[in-house]
């Protein structure tokens, strides 16, 4: 199937895309440093023969990982969208896939077209050699119930202000967190939260501070006066980016 051109002469694409976050720098192109937009914009601009910069839903820090994370690009050429996904693939170094390309409407934006996000973060509670790289290697016991109790309270309509890395500051801390839920995989727990929109280190901050509740270090009920207060330094560390993983985003 060849992609559809617009009106005004070029193809709007729609790319679904997994990487493993170890080897970049984030996803956001930068200077001497590695990233996945980067890659994608080289593989893209070599397949297609012209300059084509990839938008994503989202930017991921450095060691953050993604299964389902959505980009738009634009082009002018006409290669049918079968031989656009094989050649991505082939140009595309082994820590970066692309799992789907669809022609889509001029108007759609991978970011503010957005009206969810999940993500999923892992938890080793012992030494794993194959896993190091996707969960953090936390060797405490964790009392789940307490950590459960916590997220729950993090579900609805709050200011996420305690729980962003505010530089730079968002133009607002509101977010609208739909589900939030732990539970125990054999050694590991697995986290996962879905909201409307998240901050800057947001799912990170969270994560360090149900852990500090999980081995004992603060009760459940801190997280609505964390909520309340507003206060970075109220809340707990900043958990590895290595556990977390961008499992998908929702659009209308």
């Amino acid at each position: 199937m060849a992609a559809a051109e617009s009106p005004l002469g070029w193809t709007n694409l729609r790319l679904t895309i997994e990487y493993d976050g170890t080897g970049f720098h984030g996803w956001q192109s930068q200077c001497e440093e590695r990233t996945v937009q980067g890659e994608l914009s080289r593989a893209l601009s070599t397949l297609l023969g012209e300059r084509v910069v990839p938008v994503a839903s989202g930017r991921t820090d450095a060691g953050t990982h993604a299964l389902g994370q959505v980009a738009h690009a634009k082009t002018r050429g006409t290669i049918p969208l079968h031989r656009i996904h094989r050649g991505l693939n082939g140009l595309l170094p082994p820590d970066v896939a692309v799992h789907r390309v669809e022609a889509v409407s001029d108007q759609f934006h991978a970011r503010y077209d957005a009206i969810a996000k999940r993500y999923r973060y892992r938890i080793c509670t012992d030494k794993s050699a194959l896993s190091r790289n996707q969960t953090w290697s936390c060797f405490r016991p964790l009392d789940l119930e307490p950590m459960r109790a916590g997220a729950s309270l993090l579900v609805g309509e709050h200011s996420f202000a305690a729980f962003c890395k505010k530089d730079p500051v968002p133009d607002r801390f509101e977010c609208l967190v739909r589900e939030c839920e732990i539970e125990s995989v054999g050694r590991e727990v697995i986290f996962e939260i879905e909201a409307n929109r998240f901050l800057r280190h947001m799912v990170r901050i969270i994560i360090g501070t149900l852990v500090e509740i999980g081995v004992g270090r603060r009760p459940a009920s801190d997280i609505p006066i964390l909520l309340a207060a507003g206060d970075r330094s109220q809340a707990g560390p900043t958990a590895p980016a290595c556990g977390l993983c961008l499992m998908y985003v929702s659009y209308p």
